[in-house]
């Protein structure tokens, strides 16, 4: 008779969320959802944050901010961002991205926003179609030539100041 032993690694189970901005991470220490920068973060720690403030905190990346999947409200502005993939964050419902760098920009997977500043940044272009409890949208001194705003009838505030639009005469089109 004889035994035979197996040895192999030991899968913890535990998954890890890549977070290649330094300054991100960095403030993710800061609120204690991570303890080290390491270019990652377990994403048990963040898969359940509804709340996440990175006001002027000098991020340029905001790679892993998909897997906080439980968020209604992010804050991210004044900040160096070239681009925000939201697409995952589907229950957002307060996005405040002002002051960036974007130049695109997709919110129509995020149908719960009733928020939403992308104020002074660089986009081209914003659909807001898919956006129908908006109640709150300032795109103001971006380079867009248009807006459609027609589907959202929820809209009480609109700011489009600064833009290549006449933003007044869209204002008293829709009453705002």
């Amino acid at each position: 008779m004889f035994s035979v032993l197996l040895l192999g690694s030991c899968d913890t189970g535990l998954v890890s969320t890549a977070i290649p901005d330094q300054n991100f991470e960095q403030a993710l220490v800061e609120f204690g959802y991570d303890d080290v920068i390491d270019g990652k973060v377990l994403t048990a720690n963040i898969n359940s944050v509804d709340s996440l403030s990175l006001y002027r905190k000098n991020i340029s990346d905001l790679t892993g901010i998909e897997d906080f999947t439980a968020l209604t409200y992010l804050e991210c502005g004044r900040n160096k961002l070239t681009s925000l993939d939201v697409s995952q964050n589907t229950t957002l419902t307060y996005l405040d991205c002002d002051g960036n760098k974007l130049t695109s920009f997709d919110v129509s997977k995020n149908t719960a926003l009733t928020y939403l500043d992308c104020g002074s940044n660089q986009l081209t272009n914003l659909d807001v179609s898919q956006n129908t409890t908006l109640t709150y949208l300032d795109c103001g001194y971006n380079k867009l030539t248009s807006l459609d705003v027609s589907k959202n009838t929820a809209l009480t505030e609109l700011y489009c100041d600064g833009n290549k639009f006449d933003c007044d005469a869209l204002k008293a089109k829709y009453g705002l």
